[in-house]
């Protein structure tokens, strides 16, 4: 399984970005890809999931109305859309993945892990 996080960046407080994570070596159609992201003095947070062939999308509560998570099936892309960001935003975000068809954002779920791509809001 590898997952390659892409899209992070600098942004002003209110701005959005984009993150992609392409998914390969999947055998089942029962994973779940989650964005999971983590800044020093912080723990880590689960942000959202989406199973990519069921199942409802999560939200962490900090971040619901917010952010957006979709799964593009044809290329294996996971997109999570990021508006109105806020400098508590800042981290490193971290595409993952788990066996398992109802995803939760709980962090202990995943078990492969992205390399991660940064984030960081300026107030």
């Amino acid at each position: 399984v590898q997952l390659v996080e892409s899209g992070g960046g600098l942004v002003q407080a209110g701005g959005s970005l984009r993150l992609s994570c392409v998914a390969s070596g999947f055998v089942s159609v029962r994973y779940s890809i989650g964005w999971i992201r983590a800044a020093p003095g912080r723990e880590r947070e689960g942000v959202s999931c989406i199973n990519r062939y069921a199942g409802t999308p999560r939200y962490a509560d900090s971040v619901k109305g917010r952010f957006t998570i979709s799964s593009d099936r044809t290329n294996n892309t996971v997109v999570l859309i990021m508006n109105n960001l806020r400098p508590e935003d800042t981290a490193t975000y971290y595409c993952a993945a788990y066996y398992g068809m109802t995803c939760a954002v709980d962090t202990r779920l995943y078990v492969h892990w992205g390399q991660g791509t940064q984030v960081t809001v300026s107030s």
